[in-house]
């Protein structure tokens, strides 16, 4: 994909994703036109003095909302590439305020959908999340919602060239949502709160997340749900590498939290091609255009595999951990706000 060629925009571009895919693409691939779409003016504000939106500048920004159809409509003018990557995300606020996150996560992801078909967009790549896969909480359950949506949103697209495809990871090393902070604030009390001492999650950074995300990109067809190969890290551990002076305090896992992260059911895994360093979900059969010829080099999964968090192949050390934690230590709270 020739990116200097193409018009970009991203939803929840003020997010830690967003940032991030922005510092990248701008310095790597410059592309025509670089779109920001998000509702906080504040967060604009402050990305615009980073990047600003001149007139030799690929930069724009948009004040919208994916609720917002209208805006959308207005936003996806000539526009060839969305990443979908707006959402509420946290678990207790989706609890206390389900319809709300369902018109955002859900709602919201059908609207991205329906005006990405009728403005001619090319290729859209929605966000997901581990908590989307056998979801137990509201969040994860309207992100599987979402996911669905994308899936089958090339049957929508009907005889337009618009394609939608989903990438699904684990927890983000430098993202605002990440236990890294807590662990921070915590070091200077001595102890440290530990849910389950068993618990295990997959771990990427942001930059690792965004480099994958523009990589499947230029590997989609539509349909796909694409899913990196990452390390597991024990939050035992993880609280080592930030405080190992620390005592750490078992405080029982929370309404909503999962002992452990799955990336993969058994179920997908009878339809997926495993890669070197990714798996590719295939779509179902309603799909009817797809084939498999773009994906070169993928193997089926042995029957009964299941890509889970502790039963993964690659661990993360406490080194290894105090050493990403270093480099990714997210901006504080009061800076960037936890919603996109």
């Amino acid at each position: 994909m020739e990116w200097q060629a193409q018009t970009v925009l991203i939803t929840g571009g003020t997010g830690s994703f967003g940032r991030k895919f922005i510092d990248l693409l701008l310095r790597r691939y410059r592309p025509k036109k670089l779109i920001v779409l998000s509702r906080d003016e504040l967060k604009q504000h402050e990305m615009r003095q980073l990047y600003p939106d001149t007139n030799d500048s690929p930069m724009r920004y948009f004040i919208g909302d994916v609720r917002d159809k209208e805006r959308l409509q207005r936003a996806f003018q000539g526009v060839d590439v969305v990443i979908h990557a707006a959402a509420l995300k946290q678990v207790p606020t989706a609890e206390y305020n389900p319809l709300e996150v369902i018109k955002t996560n859900v709602l919201g992801a059908a609207n991205v959908i329906d005006v990405a078909i009728d403005c001619g967009v090319k290729r859209v790549i929605a966000l997901s999340s581990d908590k989307a896969v056998h979801p137990i909480n509201l969040y994860g359950a309207t992100k599987l919602c979402a996911d669905k949506l994308f899936i089958a949103a090339g049957v929508y697209a009907g005889a337009r060239d618009t394609r939608f495809s989903v990438v699904r990871y684990g927890n983000v090393v430098g993202s605002r949502g990440s236990v890294i902070p807590l662990f921070l604030e915590q070091r200077a009390t001595g102890v440290l709160s530990i849910t389950d001492p068993r618990m295990t999650r997959f771990w990427i950074t942001l930059e690792q997340a965004v480099l994958f995300v523009i990589r499947c990109l230029e590997l989609m067809q539509g349909g796909e749900i694409f899913v990196p190969k990452l390390p597991s890290m024990r939050v035992v551990d993880l609280a080592r590498a930030i405080a190992p002076e620390c005592r750490q305090q078992i405080v029982g896992i929370r309404p909503g939290e999962k002992l452990h992260e799955t990336l993969l059911t058994e179920e997908e895994a009878r339809h997926t091609l495993e890669f070197e360093d990714f798996f590719v979900v295939q779509p179902g059969s309603f799909l009817r255009w797809w084939n498999n010829r773009h994906l070169n080099g993928g193997r089926p999964l042995p029957e009964g595999f299941r890509y889970s968090s502790e039963t993964n192949d690659q661990w993360l050390s406490v080194h290894e951990l105090r050493h990403m934690v270093e480099g990714n230590v997210p901006e504080p709270a009061s800076l960037w706000a936890t919603i996109a």
